[in-house]
């Protein structure tokens, strides 16, 4: 595989780009426009959505923020990485990582975090292959 290049949904273009990959991984983000408007407000709470694109098509996607915690200190959390369904086991998802993983170095954080639903064993497989640990149960409540 070549370089990947790994780049910033920055424009409202980019962004509806990665639509088609976020859409698989978050199927309730179905409808474009309120897609469109989450990332963008996401956005100013310092989230921030990375992809790879062959051509004009997006093969996958990586959403962070950076966050500090009495808990964790600095941490860089990913909400979202999802590959294309006709894209998965070509290394997309992989190299996404490993640029956060860069990432999250060059900006001093001490941890990176993730949640991944219980059912994920693939992702779960990535996962533990980048040396991430099971650290926690996750929790939630609807209100």
């Amino acid at each position: 595989m070549t370089r990947l290049n790994i780049q910033e949904a920055k424009t409202q273009e980019e962004i509806l780009a990665c639509h088609p990959v976020v859409v698989e991984l978050r199927p309730h983000l179905q409808e474009v426009e309120k897609y469109l408007q989450q990332v963008i407000r996401q956005q100013t709470e310092g989230y921030h959505l990375m992809f790879i694109a062959e051509g004009k098509e997006v093969k996958a996607i990586l959403g962070f923020r950076c966050q500090e915690f009495l808990a964790r200190g600095k941490n860089l959390y990913i909400d979202d990485v999802a590959t294309h369904s006709t894209a998965r086991g070509c290394g997309y998802a992989g190299a996404l990582l490993d640029w956060a993983i860069e990432h999250a170095k060059q900006q001093s954080c001490d941890t990176i975090h993730l949640d991944s639903g219980y059912t994920r064993l693939d992702a779960h497989r990535l996962y533990l292959n980048k040396k991430f640990q099971l650290s926690a149960h996750h929790f939630s409540r609807k209100v």
